[in-house]
C-alpha cells in the first residue's frame, strides 16, 4: 500500500476505533507498514504522533458529551446523595480510556484549558480537533538528489541512545552534543579506563553514522547509534555493536548545516519521495545517517540519509 493511501486508511481506522484500546502498532498493523516508518511518517505529515492524535480525538469528543449534557453541572445529586456529575465524570473516563476520573479530568483541563464542568458555564472555549485529511504536496525547484546502491551486511559499534518518536528531532542532536562534547574535544577531560574506549572512537571511526533501530513491539521509542564500522576486536564496556543486513539503500544526499539540513531532507523524503512512491518500498525497520568531516555549522557540510529499500514488482 503505498503511503499516501496508507495514511488514510489508518485515520479512518483510527476514526474507527476510537474507544478502543489500541496503539501505534495496532494502526500501523491495520495499513500493513512498518511501525517504524509509518510512525516518522505520520508525524513529520501531520505534525502529531499516533497516540497524540487518538488522545485529542477522545478529548474532543468527550467535550461534545460534556456540552450535550451528558456531565451535569456541579452542586447537582443523585437521589441517593451521591454527586451525579462524579459519577457521569466516571463513566466519560472509562469510555475514553482512562483509569480514573481524576487523570481525565487532568488530561481534559490540559487540552481544553477548562476542567468539563467549567466548559459547561463557558462552551465557546472548546478545543476544536476534528478528524485530519491529510493531502500530500510535492513541491518543485529543489530536486532530491539520491542514488540507489546495493551494500552487504555491515556491522557497526558505537553509543546507544533509546529516542521516542515524539522527540527525537531534540533528543538526537542533544545526544551528539553530549559525545561531540565528551570524545571531540581536543580539551576534553580523559577519565580512567576511557582508553579502550577512545582508541575503538578513533579507529573505527565512531561519530561517521547515526543508525536508527526499530524494535518490534516498542511503538514509542527507537534506539539511536552515533556509530562507526566496526573493525572486531573487543567491545569497551559502554559501547555496543549493531548488525546492518545487506540491502539496497536509497542514498539521499544533504548539504548544509547541522542538525537542519539533515532534518529538512529527512522530512522531505516522507512528504514528497514515500508517498504515491511506486518503485520502491521500505525494506528493514532501521535507516542510517552518514556524516562527513569538517564544520558541522558549515553551509557547505555534507551529509546523507541512507533508507534500504526494494524494488516493487
Amino acid at each position: 500500500m503505498e503511503w499516501l493511501t496508507g495514511l488514510r486508511t489508518a485515520i479512518d481506522y483510527m476514526e474507527e476505533h476510537l474507544l478502543d484500546n489500541i496503539s501505534a502498532e495496532d494502526v500501523a498493523g491495520a495499513v500493513y507498514l512498518s511501525p517504524f516508518y509509518f510512525q516518522k511518517c505520520f508525524k513529520i505529515v501531520t505534525g502529531y504522533t499516533i497516540g497524540e492524535y487518538l488522545r485529542n480525538r477522545r478529548l474532543y469528543l468527550s467535550a461534545l458529551e460534556v456540552l450535550a449534557g451528558n456531565v451535569p453541572g456541579e452542586g447537582r445529586r443523585g437521589k441517593g446523595g451521591g454527586g451525579c456529575g462524579e459519577r457521569r465524570v466516571i463513566d466519560l473516563a472509562y469510555k475514553y480510556g482512562y483509569d480514573t476520573p481524576e487523570s481525565f479530568t487532568r488530561a481534559f483541563t490540559r487540552f481544553h484549558g477548562l476542567s468539563p464542568m467549567q466548559l459547561r458555564q463557558h462552551p465557546h472555549q472548546i478545543k476544536v480537533f476534528l478528524p485530519l485529511i491529510v493531502e500530500i504536496s510535492v513541491k518543485g525547484g529543489n530536486r532530491m538528489e539520491f542514488v540507489v546502491e546495493k551494500r552487504e551486511a555491515m556491522r557497526m559499534i558505537g553509543f546507544e541512545r533509546i529516542c521516542s518518536f515524539e522527540a527525537a528531532y531534540r533528543e538526537i542532536p542533544k545526544f551528539w552534543n553530549e559525545f561531540c562534547g565528551k570524545y571531540c574535544r581536543k580539551d576534553a577531560p580523559q577519565e580512567p579506563g576511557e582508553d579502550g574506549i577512545r582508541q575503538t572512537i578513533a579507529e573505527c571511526m565512531v561519530g561517521e553514522f547515526g543508525v536508527c533501530v526499530e524494535d518490534e513491539g516498542d511503538t514509542e521509542h527507537f534506539r539511536y547509534y552515533i556509530a562507526g564500522a566496526y573493525q572486531g576486536g573487543e567491545v569497551p564496556e559502554g559501547m555496543k555493536v549493531v548488525e546492518i543486513p545487506a540491502s539496497e539503500w536509497a542514498k539521499f544526499k544533504c548539504t548544509g548545516a547541522m542538525p537542519e539540513a539533515l532534518q529538512t531532507v529527512n522530512t522531505r523524503i516522507f512528504k514528497e519521495w514515500l508517498p504515491g512512491n511506486g518503485e520502491y518500498e521500505m525494506a528493514h525497520q532501521l535507516n542510517i545517517e552518514w556524516y562527513s568531516g569538517g564544520d558541522t555549522d558549515s553551509d557547505t557540510y555534507e551529509s546523507a540519509i541512507w533508507i534500504p529499500v526494494k524494488r516493487l514488482g
